[in-house]
């Protein structure tokens, strides 16, 4: 009996890696990052499927197992740093590059926004030689692209020790939401960082994965190609109704794109049954297309959902959902096309046919 059970045990175990896409053969590698404040530096890591780990702490400096208080008086020579442990197999080094550089100005060499001192400088902490090269090329590329006018001063150094943060300060933005935004509001980054990305693709020269650039049409093409409703929604900011929409019950394997550009927003493994009437999702397939604002509409404190380059009205997300983010992205149809599993390669967007298999 005793074997029995510790034999489907085994199964159940194997099983469930498998549909993680994590194996026993898996290696997970590291990756290491100085971006100002860490707090700041979490979320946007977090957000990426093969992430498992990101881990505010200190690193770059000889103090050895230094406290905050060390490190912001300055004199350690550390810096307020995130190291995160990936699935190689599932994200890239490349688009982790890509994330970080779209956190930060890399031409403050005096810290990073309304943080000032050396302990706020970014940095790239490469673990190997690869990691140096494909750093290198990113920070070549984006000093090329045109995109800022003053010289990219971001650093590129060798991983030294990194020592791990005071606990209240891992995954500071989930445990204390409201202080963490009103920081993050305060800060200058995110109006910063819009200034800088909106309407911009990233080089695509440092991010080889990404094989299309998604942009938006004239008005007047948008006119003629888009339904009224679809008009109504993505440019108006409109609701459909509930139940009375394309995809609210589509159970077809496949991905969801936005109507307007083509960028890849959701995908059907991430959309569940919430009742609505309206497609449901607990995460984006791309958290980097999804922009998130504030709406204060209708006498309501929402979270409206755009995407990234079309700037297209999606819906909104709600704190809600189920496993394993408890969050519930309320999309209306019209905003989005499907493209079904067997259709990926022939449209071009063959790299998320591995989360079918």
């Amino acid at each position: 009996m005793f074997i029995k059970i510790v034999g489907s045990m085994l199964f159940v175990l194997v099983f469930f890696l498998a549909g993680t896409g994590f194996s026993s053969e898996t290696k997970l590698e590291k990756a290491t990052f100085a971006g100002g404040c860490f707090w700041c530096m979490e979320s946007p890591f977090e957000k990426l499927d093969g992430v498992t780990e990101v881990i505010s702490g200190y690193t770059g400096g000889h103090k050895v197992n230094p406290t905050y208080e060390e490190v912001s008086a300055g004199g350690t020579g550390h810096v307020e740093a995130v190291q995160i442990l990936y699935n190689p197999s599932l994200v890239s080094y490349e688009k982790l590059l890509e994330v970080f550089w779209q956190q930060i100005d890399p031409t403050d060499d005096g810290g990073q926004f309304v943080d000032r001192g050396s302990q706020y400088n970014s940095a790239v902490f490469y673990h190997n030689d690869e990691q140096k090269r494909l750093a290198g090329i990113s920070k070549q590329n984006l000093a090329s692209s045109g995109i800022y006018d003053k010289p990219i001063v971001t650093e590129i150094r060798e991983a030294s020790t990194f020592y791990k943060a005071e606990e209240y300060h891992q995954d500071y933005y989930k445990n204390n939401p409201i202080r963490y935004k009103y920081y993050r509001h305060n800060s200058g980054r995110d109006k910063y960082l819009k200034g800088i990305w909106e309407n911009k693709v990233f080089p695509a020269a440092a991010a080889p994965e990404q094989s299309n650039v998604y942009t938006k049409p004239s008005q007047e093409e948008l006119r003629s190609r888009l339904t009224d409703l679809q008009w109504e929604v993505t440019q108006e900011e409109g609701t459909e109704k509930a139940f009375d929409n394309e995809y609210w019950d589509n159970k077809a394997e496949g991905i969801y794109v936005d109507i307007v550009s083509g960028e890849p927003l959701f995908i059907s493994t991430d959309k569940f049954k919430s009742g609505t009437g309206w497609p449901s999702f607990t995460r984006p397939l791309e958290p980097d297309n999804i922009v998130e604002k504030s709406d204060n509409s209708f006498f309501m404190k929402r979270t409206e959902v755009r995407s990234k380059f079309a700037d297209s009205h999606l819906g909104h997300v709600f704190p809600d959902g189920p496993e394993p983010t408890g969050l519930r992205y309320c999309i209306n149809s019209a905003a989005l096309r499907f493209i079904a599993k067997e259709d990926l390669e022939r449209q071009g967007y063959e790299k998320y046919l591995k989360y079918f298999k």
